[in-house]
């Protein structure tokens, strides 16, 4: 492969990628999503809630960066309280454990059943909104009047039922979703942080 293709790649990717933000930017419904996931976010916050997060593979790296980005801080621009939100993905000894006593499927949802609380906030991470560790969690949150977010690609089919929100990024693409979904993380973590902390 030479350079000139190397570099081909590269820009089409960049492109596919912030095509994708763009087709997002102007979605509607995706955008309402947003906002009313923050909207509740903040009034659960603001009532002594939390946010959990989960996901798989890239999606539970997502989850963790979101997490972070919550109890610790977004930019310096912003100083603020640490937010209260886990990701349920950093616990070794509970996931093996759980995958071992009671199959993968209940990874997330042990913990939610264990740590969740009504009136907290779970945001359900799936590029393909079929994973089935998720969708337990889901279940789970549902079944303690936690307010569930399906965080998902183009097809929420799966996760809908189980959800209170759908924020789908219209797309199939993994790698493409995955990167509009930590783009919209932020966001949403932005929108939050001033709605509970500043005036602007």
């Amino acid at each position: 492969m030479t350079t000139e293709q190397i570099r081909t790649l590269f820009s089409q990717g960049l492109l596919e990628s912030s095509e994708l933000k763009r087709k997002s930017s102007e979605d509607r419904t995706l955008l309402d999503a947003l906002a009313e996931v923050s909207l509740v976010i903040a009034d659960s916050l603001r009532k002594g809630g939390k946010v959990m997060f989960c996901g798989n593979g890239g999606s539970a790296a997502d989850a963790q960066h979101l997490a972070t980005e919550m109890v610790v801080r977004l930019t310096s621009d912003l100083e603020r309280p640490a937010i209260a939100a886990i990701a349920l993905t950093t616990d070794t000894s509970i996931l093996t454990a759980t995958a071992n006593d009671y199959g993968y499927d209940f990874v997330f949802r042990r913990q939610i059943e264990a740590l969740g609380n009504p009136g907290d906030v779970l945001i359900a991470i799936s590029t393909s909104g079929k994973s089935s560790s998720v969708l337990a969690a889901m279940a789970a949150a549902r079944a303690k009047r936690i307010f569930t977010v399906a965080w998902c690609g183009e097809d929420p089919r799966g996760m809908a039922p189980l959800a209170d929100a759908v924020v789908a990024v219209p797309s199939q693409i993994t790698a493409r979703i995955q990167e509009c979904h930590i783009t919209l993380g932020h966001l949403l973590i932005h929108t939050v942080e001033r709605l509970l902390y500043s005036n602007s």
